[in-house]
């Protein structure tokens, strides 16, 4: 395989996402047209063999390389998709195959930098290449990379999150993000943008992004949980506190912390914060209603308040998402 250009490996196995690697090629082409030989990348998709590959939506693909032949390359971005398997109750859990896994290892180690798609973050874990590091994943599985890999610092909101030369993506979708933002990082934000309005994307989402909304979390299983997650979902437009919640539980609030912390992995402080973010998006990307009356009746009590849950949660101000998100 020829030295030239920015070379990117996207690894393909049995029932690999389909959209997670069909998604960066179509950034990485568009880059050519928007930034002519500066951009230079050259994508090619690299399996165990050179025999077709089903995907998990059926569709076969067929590998330009082998595994083998790509580790004797000079690779800049390895680029690793994932798979899933569905359960009983509609559920997803992330798969790994341990062959995939020891190439994925192996290639890593001769690239100038390596991604995860979705539910790719996964292999990347297994691999080791996430130790020590902050990584996301699509929100499905986050629960199951945190569990499997304690070593790793699972963070589930993000959109995309970089850590050194390792970054991790959340899905589906998102797999056009994180390589927009690959695009940002290599020739910088205008020649991203330019590519972001060749896909007829609104714009290039920062990685702060929340993947998504508080009403699609991971449900409790305990029915007691879900009645004090919709009591804040009803209420927490109003001078809701934790104390409050405590009371309708009838339980201290030390022993609620301790509840939500077993059952959704925050606090009640932080579950009710997350729900009045969410009400606030949705009234910055849909009204024009001013910031005083967002704050009013999100349960914020001031701009100020809200400005600093948004930057808490978000890493950007209600009036720049406004500008962003604004439908």
């Amino acid at each position: 395989m020829s030295a030239l250009g920015r070379l990117v490996v996207i690894v393909v196995f049995e029932g690999v996402d389909l959209l997670d690697i069909t998604g960066p090629p179509e950034v990485f082409s568009l880059v050519r047209r928007e930034a002519g030989e500066a951009a230079d990348y050259r994508v090619v998709l690299a399996a165990a063999t050179m025999d077709p590959v089903t995907t998990g939506a059926g569709v076969r693909v067929l590998p330009d390389t082998t595994f083998e032949e790509a580790a004797a390359g000079r690779i800049d971005t390895l680029l690793v998709p994932g798979a899933v398997e569905a359960d009983r109750e509609r559920g997803v859990r992330a798969v790994t195959d341990p062959s995939v896994v020891n190439w994925v290892r192996e290639l890593a180690g001769g690239a100038r930098r390596v991604a995860s798609v979705c539910v790719g973050a996964h292999l990347l874990a297994a691999a080791g290449l996430l130790d020590g590091r902050r990584a996301t994943t699509h929100w499905s599985t986050a629960r199951q990379l945190a569990a499997e890999h304690p070593e790793v610092e699972v963070d589930a909101d993000p959109i995309f999150v970089r850590d050194g030369a390792v970054w991790t993506g959340a899905g589906i979708s998102a797999c056009l993000d994180l390589s927009l933002a690959l695009v940002a990082d290599d020739l910088g934000e205008a020649v991203a943008l330019r590519v972001a309005r060749q896909l007829v994307m609104y714009l290039k989402r920062p990685g702060g992004q929340s993947q998504f909304s508080v009403p699609l979390e991971p449900v409790s299983g305990s029915r007691r949980v879900e009645d004090l997650r919709h009591h804040v979902l009803r209420c927490a437009g109003g001078p809701l506190t934790v104390a409050d919640v405590a009371a309708h539980a009838h339980v201290s609030e030390r022993q609620l912390t301790r509840i939500f912390k077993a059952e959704l992995g925050m606090t009640p402080g932080a579950y009710i914060e997350s729900v009045r973010v969410e009400r606030a998006r949705q009234r910055l990307e849909t009204t024009d209603d001013t910031l005083e009356h967002i704050a009013g009746t999100c349960g914020f009590g001031t701009v100020d308040t809200l400005v600093r849950a948004f930057r808490r949660r978000l890493g950007t101000t209600p009036t720049e998402y406004r500008r962003r998100f604004r439908t």
